[in-house]
């Protein structure tokens, strides 16, 4: 269902989203909350190919086209290692990429790899070259289970350099990316409540399952507040001049990942086992969004936010 629907999506122009700081963030964000809300895992890989169109953008790479379905895979490991090299005109890449959700799925994707000087480089790829070779899935968990996520072998694979080395990461783009997943999170959290909301409209429950839904709506609402306010700092400082752009985006990662904590944790107390047990979409989205949301860093990501925060107190 997930790959029809990003199909679907793709073919009727769903997908043609705002470039993000140009204006238009906060539709950018609510579009990419609704899509997520439809499909938790479609939303997902449907976060990867807009952003990598926005990424295509900033860094003046090979445009897309529309029949294009792309991936970014930018994930790092220590015990698989990607490389780029330069063989007269051309640059080939040589190594395993992790992570690598859309595998099998993608047309396109944007590659990170090391480069000889040892830095980070981005690079496009179409997935039908010679080289590119998606290896067995290990993945074990329901959760996620439609993203196709799973490691890639490339083998002197032609790819195309897009931006200078490390400019992936220091681009201001970097982190309109970052808040856009969290938008996607926002839309993954109002799917699991939507059975909480259901319960409570129904004259069915009682005072708990209303305080719980008072809590989870509170938690949400905020949530989306704060997405809106950061996308309009964003459009406001597309070029990040006030060097704001990764605390904004950090906070706004940070308030969302809690929405979606409070989310599941008092959906599941207030409703019981049931409906993970025997309501096939509400136990699906359940596990897609507590896999959707590990891609936060968790402790780390609150140590560099409380960091920042104290310095721009």
């Amino acid at each position: 269902m997930s790959t029809a629907l990003v199909r679907n999506w793709l073919a009727t122009e769903k997908l043609d989203l705002p470039l993000p700081g140009r204006g238009q963030t906060a539709q950018r964000w609510q579009r990419l909350a609704q899509l997520a809300q439809t499909d938790i895992t479609a939303g997902r890989l449907a976060e990867a190919h807009v952003d990598a169109v926005a990424i295509l953008a900033e860094l003046e790479g090979p445009p897309p086209s529309p029949q294009q379905w792309w991936g970014v895979w930018a994930a790092e490991s220590g015990e698989a290692v990607l490389t780029a090299t330069r063989v007269g005109d051309k640059v080939l890449l040589d190594g395993t990429k992790v992570w690598c959700s859309g595998a099998g799925l993608c047309t396109h994707a944007l590659v990170t790899a090391r480069v000889s000087a040892g830095e980070r480089g981005l690079f496009a790829v179409d997935l039908n070259a010679h080289g590119v070779r998606p290896l067995p899935s290990r993945w074990r968990h329901a959760g996620m289970a439609e993203s196709d996520t799973r490691s890639v072998q490339f083998t002197a694979t032609p790819a195309v350099p897009v931006g200078s080395p490390g400019q992936y990461l220091s681009r201001p783009g970097f982190w309109h990316g970052a808040a856009g997943v969290a938008a996607c999170w926002l839309g993954g959290a109002r799917a699991v409540a939507a059975a909480l909301y259901d319960r409570v409209k129904s004259g069915r429950a009682d005072a708990h399952m209303s305080a719980h839904l008072g809590a989870v709506d509170a938690a949400l609402a905020s949530a989306a507040a704060l997405l809106n306010a950061v996308a309009g700092e964003f459009d406001a400082d597309r070029l990040n001049r006030t060097g704001r752009a990764e605390l904004l985006a950090r906070r706004a990662r940070a308030a969302v990942e809690n929405a979606v904590d409070e989310t599941l944790d008092r959906t599941a107390r207030a409703l019981g086992p049931s409906p993970l047990c025997m309501d096939p979409v509400h136990s699906r989205r359940v596990a897609d969004l507590s896999i959707y949301v590990r891609q936060s860093h968790a402790e780390r990501d609150l140590e560099r936010l409380g960091v920042m925060a104290a310095g721009a107190s």
